[in-house]
Formats: C-alpha cells, structure tokens, sequence
C-alpha cells in the first residue's frame, strides 16, 4: 500500500493537481504512511517535503473546537447556554431579513439565543462573505471590514437566520474561540500551546510561523482558467486584532497527525489525555438533528469553486466535524468525520476502522477538482488495502 500511495501521490502531481502536495495516514498506533511529492512554491525547485508546513485554514475549526469542549467538560463553557453570557455582543446580535425597497437591511431579533452548540455546528445563523450574497451585500452598504482584516469589529455581522433553523458554513466557530479566550484568560493560540497543541507534541502548528516553521512554508496558488498555478502573495495582517479560531493556524500533516490520533484514541495520544472518551464520543455524533450540510455556492471565485463533499450523500455535523449518513465510494463507512481548508487541505477520521488521514495543498480556489480527487484517491487506496 505504501509504494502504491507513494505512486498516486507523485502522478496527481505531475498531472497537475497541485505544485506540490504532502499526505499522511494513521491509525490508531502509529503512522501507517506519509509522503510529499512536487515543489513547495511553483517554479521554486524547493521539494515539497513530509515537514513542509502549510495555511491549514479551516482544519483549524476541529482544534478550536476541542479547547472549546474541554472548557464544556470543566464547566467553565456551556453548550447550550445562550452565548450571550459568556460575550455580551451574542445576546445582542440581530439577523439581517434582506433588504427594504430602499435599500436598507432589514433587521429583527432572533427567536432563540446563539448558543455554543450552534456555534460548533454552523447552525447559528452566522455566514461567510465568501458564500453567502446577504452578508455580502450587507458588508459592502455599511463599510464593515471583511474577515479576512482580523479585525474584532469583522466578527460582528448580522444574523442570516434564526439559530438552530439551518446549516450554513460560517464564522461561528471564530465565536467559539473568542469565548475559549473569555473563559479561560489566555489567547486562543496560547490557550491551544497550553492545552491542545502543545500536550499533543503538535510543535509545528500555530498562528504564527516559528523562524523554523517559516524556513518549511509552502506558497500559495491560484489555478488560472488555463489550468496553470502561478503563485500568489495574499495579503498579510500585521497587528491583527484576534486569532481566527475558525481558519487561522499553519502547520504540518505529520501534527495534523497526531490530532486524528487523538480522537482515534478517545482523546489520548502516548499517555498525554485531552478529552474523555464520553467527550469525543459526543463530538463524533450528529448535533444537527434533520438538517443536512448543502453545497457551498461561491460568490466569490477567485477563493472558492461551488463546493460539496460526496454531493448527493446526505452528511450532518457534529463538534466540529462534517459526518457522513452514509458509506461513499472511496470505502469510507458511515459515520467518518472529515473536513477542509480553504486551500484545498483534507483530512478524514473513520473511528470504526480505526483509520485517518490528512493532505495538504495550497491552492485557491477551494474545491478544486483535481487535488480534491486526488485526495479522495489516497483514501480509496487505504480502504482498498483493508478490504484485501
């Protein structure tokens, strides 16, 4: 299976998936596989190597929110509590009901309060400016800052609906982490070296490079019409106001690793605990009830294609994971765990066959064909190789 995987991985790249990828797979033991294949920045001659480092984006959501459930199981944050208690702003947000004949937003109180749990699971109302033409157009009448500025006033956008009515991908888990950083007195990223990164040897990861990380760093791409992927420079926020709980940490596969060992592990990894195994069992089950994860229609193409996972299939959330209802094509079973970032970065955890992995690339924009295949093709050969 290695030498088969070492193989797909090098082919994707020379067929243009990507300049340059790294992917690694474990269970619940060890490292089964890892590799790299291409360059770190098109046109570099820098070898994309297993170390290479990486904007994960929002593969940060599934460590955000596990600080988030170890402040649950403390008692020091509630799940379904209005949030509103712990940032007062929560209690007082609005939802957007479209627009008057003048123009103007048309806003109302919601019926029920965010809470913890519709931050975790994208059910709060929150959107992302990327997919969603109401913010959009909000954004652009009142001048309010985009995400992207790492701007606290960012955060505060309106509603797009009533909590826990819809799923639609969004900035709540940004929230989520804001309320890690209220309860616990530290910053996300010092909350997570304290508590999650740093006990689970992910000395890698970070919302900001190490000089060590950022001697490993891969550009990032845009692919042109053409199918070309020149690189590009995105904007960097010098003194930025937060750290993005929902997509703002870099790092490597070998620690993204470690954290699908982890919840492979009901919340242990080498003897270092941190989660109880009632509290991963919880994470990995639907928290959405009947609502089902729809495809993600760009308004923004230059960051993002319209994106879903196994379309078709009906998927839930749990904390903070997509959750298939489903077994797939690739031989994953019902009930594996899985979400992206941004730049075309993967991962998947199968607790049932005690199997995992992790992909990088760093291309826009997300949900682009043929890295996202050939991720999907990695995962295919792992299960091909269980079922022999």
């Amino acid at each position: 299976m290695k030498a088969e995987l070492d193989k797909i991985l090098a082919a994707g790249i020379e067929q243009g998936a990507a300049p340059g990828a790294v992917a690694i797979v474990v269970d619940r033991d060890g490292v089964v596989w890892e590799g790299a294949a291409g360059e770190r920045t098109t046109g570099s001659g820098t070898e994309m190597t297993r170390d290479t480092v990486g904007a994960i984006f929002s593969m940060t959501k599934a460590i955000t929110g596990t600080a988030a459930m170890q402040l649950v199981e403390q008692g020091k944050l509630d799940l379904d509590a209005p949030a509103g208690d712990v940032i007062p702003w929560l209690g007082e947000v609005k939802v957007l009901d479209g627009f008057g004949s003048d123009g103007k937003p048309l806003m109302r109180t919601p019926r029920s309060p965010v809470t913890l749990r519709n931050l975790l699971t994208h059910t709060s109302g929150f959107t992302y400016e990327l997919w969603n033409s109401n913010e959009a157009k909000w954004k652009e009448l009142t001048g309010a800052q985009s995400l992207f500025s790492l701007e606290n006033k960012a955060l505060e956008i309106p509603l797009a609906f009533d909590p826990g009515t819809r799923w639609e991908y969004g900035i709540g888990i940004d929230w989520a982490g804001k309320m890690v950083e209220a309860v616990s007195g530290k910053t996300l990223g010092e909350y997570f070296a304290d508590h999650v990164t740093g006990p689970l040897g992910m000395h890698d990861t970070a919302f900001v490079h190490t000089p060590s990380m950022l001697e490993r760093a891969a550009g990032i791409h845009a692919r042109t019409p053409e199918g070309d992927l020149p690189a590009i420079e995105l904007p960097v926020v010098e003194n930025p106001e937060f750290e993005m709980g929902g997509g703002g940490l870099h790092g490597t596969m070998s620690d993204y690793g470690r954290f699908i060992r982890m919840i492979l592990n009901d919340g242990e990894l080498d003897g270092t605990r941190i989660l109880s195994a009632d509290t991963v069992a919880t994470m990995c089950q639907n928290h959405i009830g009947d609502l089902r994860v729809k495809e993600l229609t760009t308004i923004a193409p230059a960051f993002s294609n319209n994106a879903e996972f196994f379309p078709g299939e009906p998927k839930s959330w749990g904390l903070t994971f997509q959750i298939n209802e489903t077994a797939c094509d690739t031989g994953r079973p019902a009930g594996t765990l899985m979400w992206a970032g941004l730049a075309n970065s993967f991962f998947w955890i199968d607790k049932s066959s005690g199997v995992g992995g992790a992909y990088l690339s760093q291309i826009l924009p997300f949900g682009d064909e043929k890295s996202l295949q050939l991720f999907l093709d990695i995962e295919k050969t792992v299960y091909s190789a269980i079922a022999a």
